[in-house]
């Protein structure tokens, strides 16, 4: 039997037709630092290390919709972040740039959409 090769999810990569803006709205909603800064490519790493979150530019960008119907176009992806207080944590994620989406399927989760658009959910 051939034995699996080591794997480790290093970062979760988001398209932005804006890069630098985004990574702006996650250092403020996150608090992570910059650990590559490039025109086209930008990573954030939480303090202490750990897995990032990296935005790269895509030119053909379309902003999501959420929740998707026929024909729009849907999120491929989108974070989930844990909270200890659910109606702080929406508070913060709006003064850092993000809206509160129109839809809450569930009562201990916040789904906002980031200034592009993707969707991420604060949970208790």
């Amino acid at each position: 039997m051939t034995q699996t090769p080591r794997l480790t999810l290093s970062t979760t990569v988001l398209d932005s037709p804006a890069p630098r803006d985004l990574a702006a709205f996650y250092q403020r909603l996150l608090g992570w630092s910059r650990e590559e800064d490039e025109e086209d490519w930008i990573v954030l790493r939480p303090p202490g290390g750990g897995t990032g979150l990296a935005i790269q530019r895509e030119a053909a960008y379309v902003r999501p919709v959420w929740p998707a119907g026929p024909g729009d176009p849907q999120m491929m992806v989108h974070l989930d972040i844990e909270v200890d207080d659910l109606d702080a944590a929406s508070a913060h994620a709006v003064a850092a740039g993000a809206v509160l989406a129109d839809f809450q399927p569930q009562d201990d989760v916040r789904v906002h959409l980031d200034p592009d658009g993707h969707p991420f959910c604060l949970f208790t």
